[in-house]
């Protein structure tokens, strides 16, 4: 999935407004965040359109949120800036602000009355169908938006959706006929697939050390900090059923639950009660981050935590590898506790030992060596290609379900997809962690399947709108340049 969203980027033009209503319906979580040097408030200019510091920070949020459901919660910041997410999000902004100068200039408007009908269609700001004006205020309080910012959000998408269906292009006869035929032809195959198992393979711990050698300012310790921290409970803070209610009323729109809907009261008791707990144990934990900076009271615990250990938020994480030795953070919510956490000592990271660092090293020396080692092994068996020693298929097409002994599903649709977008009789592919050698002994076209041809219409307008999008761009690139006002956003 995660490659799948990394590769298709740029041609997610027509799919990419969804910052404001796919925010909502995942249930307002803020997962991720950034912050942002501006220039009064904005981070960079396409054509005669501003992008703001906090629209860039609410599409970061929502594209940090689908990538992390996408690695079932295990996304952290550190990954996500290996990734980009910071500049795939202004990447996202920039071609919205380029489509919407374009619209600008064609326009094309949307009134007052469109937006209200939009805000008011919002399934997460209603309650039995209806829309619910205090929900929407209570959202807004929570995301710190004011209306009129999130309403211009509206307009925007309003605008885009309008461009998008005047500039729809349909396929024409010729080519889906072109389509046809290249989803239509069918191959016959004889392969061989090389896996692990066949290499004779043996680590040599001379070259493993070599590898180090190369590389070992890679290899370091982690940061390590001395840190004192007074823990502030919330479990036995009193509250009572109608303080429950009440705080359900006024935040409902954050219990939902995996398809977006809002739980109801019981259902979603249980992490009222939790918030609720936490809020009004709020106060206490700043009196305790009082009374710990002025020396009153001893800390609950003392412990040496690497840096990012999850002992401790990504929050309290990002808060404190900006601070320095002696600074006392401020109450920060730990699972169901505050933490007011002070630093005692910062252990800088350094180079690991051969020894230190072996295991991981020799991990990493042998998957390349050995990815190495199959390629040249296929290499070989490319050249000496006996068919004999080969298994040979029936004649296989890219939309059907072949599992190709021994590869699964999954492995044998990714080898078809990239056998037929090449143009070699005989090649190598690689597949995870195999490699397949193969050679077409044979290759017809197919007549179309009459339950094809609606698929086939699909195919080449997702084709076509594809291309024609790429092109788009590449001309508004030209028409609307960027000017951006701070670094990190682009390549």
């Amino acid at each position: 999935m995660i490659s799948w969203m990394q590769k298709h980027n740029k041609y997610l033009v027509w799919t990419i407004w969804i910052a404001t209503i796919a925010f909502i319906g995942a249930g307002f979580v803020g997962w991720g965040s950034y912050s942002f040097g501006s220039k009064a408030g904005n981070v960079a200019k396409v054509g005669d359109i501003e992008i703001k510091q906090t629209k860039l920070n609410m599409v970061y949020s929502n594209l940090y949120n689908q990538y992390n459901q996408a690695m079932q919660g295990q996304l952290d910041d550190k990954t996500a800036q290996e990734m980009g997410l910071i500049k795939q999000a202004f990447a996202r902004l920039a071609t919205q602000a380029k489509i919407l100068n374009f619209a600008k200039d064609l326009g094309i408007v949307v009134s007052d009355a469109e937006v209200a009908q939009k805000l008011q269609e919002i399934r997460a700001f209603q309650k039995d169908g209806v829309f619910v004006k205090e929900i929407y205020e209570g959202y807004l309080k929570s995301q710190r938006l004011r209306a009129n910012a999130f309403e211009e959000t509206l307009r925007e998408e309003l605008i885009l959706e309008k461009t998008f269906s005047l500039l729809a292009v349909g396929p024409l006869p010729l080519e889906e006929e072109a389509v046809s035929a290249a989803m239509n032809v069918s191959d016959k195959l004889a392969y061989k697939v090389l896996t692990n198992d066949d290499l004779n393979f043996v680590t040599d711990e001379s070259k493993v050390k070599a590898y180090w050698e190369m590389q070992k300012e890679n290899f370091l310790t982690p940061q390590m900090y001395e840190l004192s921290i007074v823990w502030t409970q919330s479990k036995d803070t009193a509250v009572t059923e109608d303080e429950l209610k009440a705080h359900y009323d006024k935040n409902s729109f954050n219990y939902t639950d995996e398809t977006g809907k809002q739980l109801p009261f019981e259902e979603a008791k249980v992490l009222v009660t939790k918030d609720l707990k936490i809020k009004k144990t709020k106060k206490t934990a700043q009196k305790a981050y009082i009374a710990f900076k002025k020396g009153t009271i001893d800390n609950s615990e003392k412990i040496t935590l690497s840096m990012g250990d999850a002992k401790l938020t990504e929050e309290v994480w990002s808060e404190l590898k900006e601070k320095s030795v002696g600074d006392i953070l401020k109450p920060k919510v730990v699972a169901d506790a505050y933490a007011t956490v002070k630093i005692e000592n910062i252990v800088l990271p350094r180079v690991k030992t051969y020894e230190e660092a072996k295991e991981e090293v020799t991990g990493l020396y042998e998957k390349q060596a050995k990815k190495e080692a199959l390629l040249a092994l296929a290499e070989s068996a490319l050249k000496n290609v006996d068919q004999n020693d080969m298994i040979i298929s029936d004649f296989v097409k890219l939309d059907e379900n072949v599992n190709l002994n021994p590869l699964n599903t999954q492995e044998s649709l990714q080898f078809l997809q990239k056998l037929f977008t090449s143009s070699k009789e005989k090649g190598i592919i690689s597949v995870f962690d195999k490699v397949i050698v193969y050679n077409i002994l044979e290759q017809k076209l197919l007549p179309m399947d009459d339950n094809q041809t609606a698929f086939v219409k699909e195919t080449t307008d997702k084709l076509k709108q594809s291309i024609f999008e790429s092109n788009l761009i590449k001309m508004l690139d030209e028409q609307y340049p960027t000017e951006v006002y701070m670094g990190g956003l682009t390549n």
